[in-house]
């Protein structure tokens, strides 16, 4: 049986700079994940892929951030549980939740911070017959390495920010690129619509617009995309990989029977700590619900913070917490 203060169900960046937070109230943390090493969607879907909204870096690779976040968190001695889904969870006592994995693990801790991203996701596929007989074969959900990616003709689907950055990334690497999208409008941000509009100008990135894939040919091995674009009409492309980003589809799974108040797959928490409408369980990041919410990782660092200050008090309610800023409270001795 495992014991902590804090069990932390989701080991991407929220749930990691949750470790450093309680650190400093003397807190332990204790993470659960079912992927198999930390760092959530940035080490399993992107981690090559440069962030740009972390305060102090104006470019960071999403593995790197996973990497300092671990060295940040490293003093703490925090404990993992990787590769186990969170399944059941249980009231021991007033003040104790006991969770059991699908593996079986049992830990025991008062406050349960769930910081699961979007839950269980899968990428969305368009609905392209044939298209999964060529899954790895020529067509890619996600980009691991762009490094995959050099000096090949490339097809990108979406007009979402996904769609966008990896479209300016992969245009310094890719032989030829090309990115279509069934609107004339994006929902990205405005700097990447920006920079996607100056490379198609400079003939850098073909961008075709009202336009999305409807087929696929090979023999084997993804040969051809074809599209159907309004002016047109369809034509076929010859490409060596098609990468359509259309997000995820998120899904919550054993969470979703835990008895919290769920609004569209996300869940519904008090802006004040981010608590849940169950004492002692907190949600943090893009898998919790508010009025405003932005799903950002600067956002989920905040509400890490918050969550951990009412966190201590849940637990020791008779205690005063007196907060200090790290520069006065010894973050790298910890003698707060």
């Amino acid at each position: 049986m495992i014991k902590t203060d804090i069990l932390i169900i989701g080991a991407g960046p929220c749930g990691l700079f949750t470790v450093f937070e309680a650190g400093l109230l003397k807190l332990k943390c204790h993470l659960v994940d079912v992927l198999p090493s930390p760092g959530g969607q940035l080490t399993e879907i992107y981690p090559k892929k440069p962030i740009y909204d972390i305060p102090g870096y104006p470019s960071v690779l999403a593995g790197e951030l996973v990497d300092n976040l671990m060295e940040q968190i490293a003093p703490f001695k925090p404990g993992f549980t990787l590769g186990e889904r969170a399944e059941t969870i249980e009231k021991v006592d007033e003040k104790t939740y006991r969770l059991t994995t699908h593996r079986g693990t049992q830990i025991e801790a008062p406050v349960i911070a769930i910081a699961g991203g979007l839950g269980c996701f899968e990428p969305r596929k368009p609905p392209i017959e044939g298209l999964d007989q060529f899954e790895d074969k020529g067509v890619d959900y996600m980009v691991k390495d762009p490094e995959k990616f050099r000096d090949k003709k490339l097809l990108i689907a979406g007009g979402g920010d996904s769609a966008l950055d990896w479209t300016i990334e992969l245009a310094e690497i890719a032989k030829e690129i090309t990115l279509i999208h069934r609107r004339t409008s994006f929902r990205g941000a405005l700097d990447s619509i920006e920079k996607v509009v100056n490379l198609a100008d400079s003939k850098k990135v073909n961008l075709i617009t009202e336009a999305q894939a409807i087929g696929v040919k090979g023999n084997g091995v993804l040969k051809e995309v074809v599209i159907k674009q309004k002016e047109r009409g369809e034509f076929a492309m010859e490409i060596d990989n098609f990468i359509p980003l259309f997000g995820l589809t998120p899904k919550l799974g054993p969470i979703a029977d835990w008895g919290l108040n769920i609004t569209k797959n996300a869940i519904d928490v008090n802006t004040l700590d981010y608590s849940t409408n169950v004492p002692g369980i907190y949600a943090i990041g893009d898998i919790n619900n508010y009025e405003g919410k932005l799903k950002l990782i600067l956002c989920g660092f905040h509400e890490a913070t918050m969550m951990v200050q009412s966190a201590f008090k849940y637990i020791y309610p008779d205690q005063k917490l007196s907060f200090k800023y790290t520069t006065v409270s010894g973050v790298n001795g910890f003698e707060g």
